[in-house]
């Protein structure tokens, strides 16, 4: 999975690196700059081939061939594009010229799948590209009034899909401006920025061999924007990550959009579902060098809906914010090693529609719901999660993956329906005790917990038919067991505490 995100990631470099330029003051020529846009493919694990022929101040590379196996899907990729010219412009810096349409061609040769030919055009208008700087430190400076990769042609198994049949796929980009920062060391260092005007997609196929289907989805942006940075080891194996991070391969980076919207209609035989979705901004970052991974995404301003099929009813929801948080280590070490998840739904609400199937009478608050916590914690890895073969002992039982040495909730909150409960606490872990807790590494430490009119959404919940009364007065009982009152009305507090030699207390009373 990570090789394939990483080889993705080159070929958009790459569609980046043909699609910007630079105004410069130091000397770089044709050959040089060709030069370090095919070591760079080299050093991201592609196996490349193309013809050059200089012809005065020109570079023409042509017969371009990019090929890349996936071995985790048992496919291989072959990708050949249209020519490119590397003029020198007689000032030390260099243009890269591509034709308004260049014709991308993709070939997935796959061991259990079918094989598939995919031809893609390339087009651009107002492309302007200008490479500065030295052999060791490139920039490339682009920008382009839209470009544009659409889907024309489509190969199964020797079998030419026709596309008026078929449907059709593209996206597009408008106001399109940004540079890369190519520096080569003992590391090829990279820094990338680009921002985007409006931004588009569509996919509109019909199920193949005469089929009543239908998929098509549609989306678009006000703008877009990226910001990166990535390290890559010369001669990488890309099958090889754990080798690579501890070589120095490392990336950051950070993607955002405004006003994002989509649509989609799903069409099989007579039921179709369809749906929209919005969001005011949204926003996904990716860190990941020999430290650890980590994994973020918000958006702000959420709408979702959905109807149609087996849905009895037409779904609207919407949030405030929604985010996550994902940090963790993936190197072994003697050492431990910090994690952290956090999880955000926030002012979470439905329509009264929704609401009304179920609470008819308005008896239940409806005021905006928010589920969040945020953890942290440490963990001691005892082998190298992107290592294929330490994975494999794994799978096999032959070898535990790490230990969990600290639990810190820091933060907890659950608030629907006029009720909240808060919490934190903090939990350190024995891995020398699996009896105790029965295989489980032995806790010791305690959590705090706090609920804000429980009692009286139980009392709405057996008004409503909802409880059972003798149910609610076994909750009710419960309650009283592990909680006492609170300073507030209608609310409760507990400490719940764990002892490693397996006592587990309510606040201060044994329950275990």
């Amino acid at each position: 999975m990570m090789t394939s995100w990483r080889r993705t990631a080159a070929s958009v470099a790459a569609l980046c690196v043909i699609s910007g330029g630079t105004a410069a003051y130091a000397d770089v020529t044709a050959e040089q700059v060709w030069a370090d846009w095919r070591d760079y493919m080299k050093d991201a694990g592609y196996t490349l081939e193309a013809t050059e022929n200089r012809s005065g101040d020109t570079l023409t590379v042509s017969g371009i061939s990019m090929t890349f196996e996936v071995p985790e899907e048992d496919m291989t990729i072959d990708m050949s594009m249209g020519d490119m010219n590397f003029v020198d412009n007689g000032d030390g810096t260099v243009s890269i010229t591509v034709p308004p349409s260049l014709p991308i061609d993709i070939s997935v040769d796959a061991e259990d799948g079918e094989d598939v030919e995919i031809g893609i055009d390339y087009a651009t208008e107002g492309l302007s590209i200008d490479v500065s700087g030295d052999p060791e430190n490139m920039t490339y400076a682009y920008s382009a009034a839209s470009l544009a990769l659409t889907l024309v042609s489509l190969n199964i198994e020797g079998e030419d899909v026709p596309m008026d049949e078929f449907g059709q796929a593209e996206f597009r980009m408008a106001d399109v401006e940004g540079t890369t920062e190519m520096s080569v060391g003992n590391l090829r260092n990279s820094v990338q920025k680009f921002t985007t005007g409006a931004v588009s997609y569509v996919m509109d196929f019909n199920e193949p061999d005469d089929g009543d289907g239908r998929f098509v989805i549609r989306g678009e942006a006000d703008g877009m924007q990226f910001d990166g940075t990535a390290s890559l080891p010369a001669d990488m194996d890309p099958e090889q990550m754990a080798a690579a991070l501890k070589a120095g391969f490392a990336f950051d980076g950070s993607f955002s959009f405004t006003n994002g919207s989509s649509n989609f209609n799903f069409k099989d035989g007579e039921e179709t579902v369809q749906g929209a979705s919005s969001s005011g901004t949204g926003q996904l970052g990716l860190k990941m060098d020999e430290s650890g991974l980590s994994y973020s995404g918000e958006g702000t301003d959420i709408t979702m809906s959905m109807a149609g099929a087996e849905i009895p009813f037409p779904l609207e929801l919407a949030m405030q914010q929604a985010g996550f948080n994902l940090t963790m280590p993936v190197t072994a070490g003697e050492e431990e090693q910090d994690f952290a998840l956090g999880l955000t739904l926030g002012d979470f609400t439905m329509s009264d529609l929704i609401w009304g199937i179920f609470d008819p009478s308005g008896q239940l608050p409806r005021d905006p719901a928010t589920v969040a916590f945020d953890a942290t914690g440490t963990v001691k890895l005892l082998v190298d999660l992107l290592d294929p073969e330490e994975m494999e002992r794994v799978e096999e039982g032959e070898a535990m993956p790490g230990e969990l040495n600290s639990l810190d909730l820091n933060s907890l909150t659950i608030s629907a329906a006029g009720a909240e409960l808060t919490g934190d606490g903090s939990f350190t872990f024995d891995n020398s005790d699996l009896t105790t807790f029965e295989g489980m590494p032995a806790p010791t430490g305690s959590v705090n917990l706090m609920l804000v009119g429980g009692n009286a959404l139980l009392d709405k919940l057996v008004a409503m038919g909802f409880v059972p009364e003798e149910q609610a007065a076994g909750a009710r009982m419960m309650m009283g067991l592990f909680a006492v009152p609170g300073d507030g009305e209608d609310t409760l507090t507990s400490t719940i505490e764990v002892k490693g030699d397996g006592q587990i207390l309510a606040n201060g009373q044994r329950i275990k």
